[in-house]
């Protein structure tokens, strides 16, 4: 059963002495808003664009948890929420989120058609580019995937055959260990089973279970991006390659200050898209325009790996439900402070990083050796496929960024 938490206040009102104020502070929420936003990185994810090698040893947590930029920006992303959910507590918050409703409405009338839409065009893609399965990084000689891609598209569209659609997601993941690591494929995982899970829950008529759908999808993507963010902080170097590159991700940062950071924006707004309604719909709106301005850099693979993501933080920044809902297989300790309130935002960042946290480092020791990792030579990459190396073939030359591990 859902876990409802009302937050404080009614339905959104918009009383005749706020009309002044509400057009100033939604000003200034939005100015923030996309200061935040661009104040953050371009972030593509550095498996389709950069050699990596899945085993190697991750960098100490420790390093992390003393680097001074880490804490800079996790006290700067505390600040931003809770001042969020200040306003949100007022009737000029709610006057914003109904603002938001507004704009948002002819979207979330159709947010059905447009997921199933972009479900299915996504998949269109996928078997267009070929040679893959479920996004760029995995690779495949098999024709036979690519058209089980097209298949999936096409079952999108019926309320019958959208749990084959679902199936056809899980099957793909699963086939995919025969050639992927298991730890790997963990950056797939969640995205996969919060899609399907909107597809089967999106297919039954029992309005219980089929109002949950958002709720699902919403959580699979903040726990992908949670996930996803780790790896900044594990294997920093991994994205030096990109930063030499293409320098201008950085904003004139010195490259050690701006991947730290980096990793904390796109963990704290994934978080975000958990929390209350306005901090979720800001959340998804900053990461929307992240995303976007990654397009130019990065091209159509960043576009097409990202669609299913984009798509979903659409309806995210469109859903005008109200409150804090947890879905039934979460649950929360009863010694947190309840969600929504001041007290919850520092409790459940440190909870979300501790718990996430020891899932990355401890499933990499527990995959791979309590030294995290393998010796490689220098020249082992990860950077493309064949047959005899899934994970990269052997270089002649050394990849600029990789290190060798000791």
């Amino acid at each position: 059963m859902q876990t409802v938490l009302a937050m404080s206040g009614s339905e959104p009102r918009e009383p005749r002495t706020t009309n002044v104020r509400f057009g100033r502070i939604a000003a200034g929420l939005a100015a923030l808003g996309a200061g935040a936003a661009w104040s953050l990185p371009a972030q593509a994810h550095v498996k389709w664009f950069a050699p990596y090698i899945v085993d190697a040893a991750p960098q100490p947590i420790g390093a992390t948890l003393t680097n001074l930029w880490f804490w800079t920006g996790i006290g700067l992303v505390l600040a931003f929420f809770l001042a969020t959910l200040a306003v949100e507590r007022k009737a000029v918050g709610q006057a914003v989120l109904s603002g938001l409703d507004r704009v948002s409405a002819p979207l979330w009338s159709r947010s059905d058609d447009f997921m199933r839409a972009s479900i299915g065009a996504f998949f269109v893609a996928i078997f267009a580019v070929g040679g893959i399965y479920l996004t760029p990084d995995l690779k495949t000689d098999s024709e036979l995937f690519s058209w089980a891609q097209l298949l999936i598209a096409a079952c999108v569209f019926s309320r019958r055959t959208m749990p084959v659609a679902a199936a056809g997601i899980i099957t793909l993941w699963i086939v995919a260990l025969r050639e992927y690591d298991f730890f790997h494929l963990l950056d797939y995982l969640a995205l996969g089973v919060g899609v399907a899970a909107y597809l089967v829950l999106a297919s039954v008529d029992d309005p219980k279970w089929r109002e949950r759908r958002f709720l699902a999808l919403r959580w699979g993507i903040a726990i992908a991006l949670m996930w996803s963010s780790l790896e900044k902080f594990a294997y920093p170097n991994w994205f030096y390659p990109l930063v030499e590159e293409k320098p201008f991700l950085t904003f004139g940062m010195p490259r050690d200050v701006f991947i730290p950071m980096a990793g904390v924006s796109e963990f704290t707004l994934g978080f975000g898209l958990l929390w209350t309604p306005l901090v979720r719909r800001l959340s998804a709106v900053a990461l929307l325009v992240i995303f976007f301005t990654a397009v130019y850099p990065f091209g159509r693979i960043d576009l097409v790996g990202h669609a299913l993501i984009m798509a979903a933080l659409f309806l995210v920044a469109a859903d005008p439900t109200r409150g804090v809902k947890v879905p039934a297989l979460v649950k929360l300790p009863r010694t947190l402070p309840r969600m929504g309130s001041f007290a919850s935002v520092p409790a459940g960042l440190a909870v979300a990083l501790i718990v996430l946290v020891s899932g990355y480092w401890g499933l990499h020791g527990a995959f791979y050796g309590a030294e995290y990792g393998i010796e490689r030579p220098a020249e082992m990459t990860t950077h493309s496929h064949s047959k005899e190396h899934p994970h990269g073939p052997q270089a002649t030359v050394p990849q600029q960024g990789l290190a060798p591990h000791h």
